[in-house]
């Protein structure tokens, strides 16, 4: 296939390739380049990060109305009912573009779908922020989640597919940085709100949460705007589909590598892995992939169910245990979030390429159990003592969560499957996960008014389940080349 007539979207911006020509027949020659290349990375640094970006508006844009929901309900005169609607839209929306976004992106390439979703988030964010009324406002988070959900498996791919196997930033690290990521977007939507609720007038309050809303616009036109010139198509998505030449050029802009294409290669495109298609989640459950499927969806799963009871929950947490104003409940949130949650996250990172994926979540899990049963035995803290062992079990299960399953699950998402089945493998684990999230968020307030700090109890459950599935299924994904799957087949 020439350059004229490849399809693969390649970024304008990249330095010329200066070192030894490295010659490609296949799309295991472009895999390999990419696996254990030692080049600099020039543009490749760059998609990772506006990858990133794409995490960033998923965590911000589910988070933004945490805070600002009292005050829709109040303006649109909402039944609880309505209130309950208008809240739930964006997670019902990702569970919807999840299982789609999973399948375009292995259907028509990681970046157009990217990119598409960016105009989701700009579009939503602006009809949230002038809703006139709860309907349009409950549309627009759909729209928003349907955004939400397509942008995890393409940002999942890119994070994959534009970092090296083993070693210092490797893959598993790479797909790692979604969970820190994730953390510094909900730290900062409450900044967000420390900020306008200090300096909008009383007179004007009623703006905070369309300001809010409206302010998830801001990034995506930054991506929207830098796209052509940072972005490409992933190179082994496109060598994938017969795509040499497309690949060739994206090593060269994105990798710095002279990649060239042998004249010898094949004249006709090869023929593509395994096809994209709605069967191949069918595919998950076959053969080796099954037992990933089964540990990636309950660990997912286990981990989505107690992470949103205690985050999303947090503040109320916070406010039974201390019976302090909302700004003190903030603050704490937020230190909390801060200082364990995505520190927790960034020590997953680094700690990754050495320790392995299964390791780590493990341990986080473990911690997460030790926390809950802290949690439940306290019950309603008696004393400063009892309440500031309370906020440091609380501080554990965040530590737990950034250090093993909120950074690892998405790793299992990721790396179970080779490129021809990433797309759809992350978008099944995230419509199973986002299904989970929505039934944790739903149940978790009828489970406290029944309850109590009883509660804990239940929420202790889900991640003795993902323990006991790691222990059962010893899969690491870390170090792991399963693109090569593709071409061993």
């Amino acid at each position: 296939m020439s350059e004229l007539t490849s399809s693969a979207h390649v970024a304008t911006a990249g330095s010329a390739p200066t070192g030894e020509t490295q010659w490609i027949r296949s799309a295991s020659d472009v895999s390999n380049l990419i696996n254990h290349s030692d080049n600099a990375r020039n543009n490749a640094r760059i998609v990772v990060a506006i990858a990133l970006g794409g995490v960033f508006l998923d965590a911000y844009d589910l988070g933004a109305l945490a805070f600002g929901i009292k005050d829709v309900a109040r303006e649109f005169n909402l039944t609880p009912t309505g209130t309950g609607m208008v809240a739930s839209a964006i997670t019902f929306g990702a569970i919807v573009g999840a299982l789609i976004g999973g399948y375009l992106t292995d259907k028509i390439g990681r970046y157009r779908v990217f990119m598409a979703d960016m105009f989701f988030f700009v579009v939503a964010a602006l009809a949230c922020a002038f809703a006139p009324n709860e309907y349009v406002l409950g549309g627009a988070r759909f729209v928003m989640g349907l955004g939400v959900g397509i942008d995890l498996p393409v940002a999942m791919a890119f994070l994959a597919e534009f970092s090296k196997l083993r070693g210092k930033g490797n893959k598993a690290a790479s797909v790692a940085m979604w969970c820190p990521t994730w953390y510094a977007a909900i730290s900062i939507s409450y900044l967000l709100v420390l900020l306008l609720y200090a300096v909008l007038p009383e007179s004007h309050s009623d703006w905070l949460w369309r300001l809010i809303l409206g302010f998830g616009a801001v990034p995506a036109i930054l991506i929207i705007l830098i796209r052509s010139r940072y972005m490409s198509e992933s190179p082994v998505w496109a060598a994938n589909q017969g795509d040499l030449q497309g690949a060739a050029n994206i090593l060269r802009s994105a990798w710095n590598i002279n990649a060239q294409v042998a004249k010898d290669a094949p004249l006709t495109p090869e023929k593509p892995a395994r096809r994209a298609s709605w069967r191949n989640y069918g595919a998950l459950l076959q053969g080796v992939y099954l037992r990933r499927t089964v540990l990636a969806t309950i660990t997912s799963i286990a981990s989505a169910f107690a992470y949103n009871a205690v985050a999303f929950g947090l503040p109320v947490i916070i406010s039974s245990f201390l019976a302090q104003s909302m700004l003190t409940t903030i603050l704490v949130s937020l230190a909390l979030n801060l200082l364990f949650a995505f520190v927790g996250g960034i020590l997953a990172v680094r700690l990754v390429p050495r320790l392995g994926a299964w390791k780590m979540s493990v341990a986080g899990y473990a911690c997460q159990c030790i926390a809950l049963l802290g949690l439940a035995l306290i019950g309603r803290p008696e004393g400063g003592q009892e309440a500031a062992l309370a906020i440091a079990m609380l501080a554990l299960f965040l530590f737990g969560q950034g250090f093993g399953p909120g950074s690892h699950t998405m790793t299992y998402a990721s790396l179970s499957y080779p490129t021809s089945l990433r797309g759809v493998g992350v978008g099944f684990n995230q419509t199973l996960m986002r299904g989970s999230s929505t039934v944790s968020l739903f149940l978790f307030p009828v489970l406290v008014a029944a309850l109590g700090t009883g509660v804990f109890w239940v929420i202790f459950l889900a991640p003795l389940a993902g323990l006991l599935a790691l222990l059962a299924i010893r899969w690491e994904p870390s170090g792991y080349d399963v693109d090569a799957e593709d071409f061993n087949r």
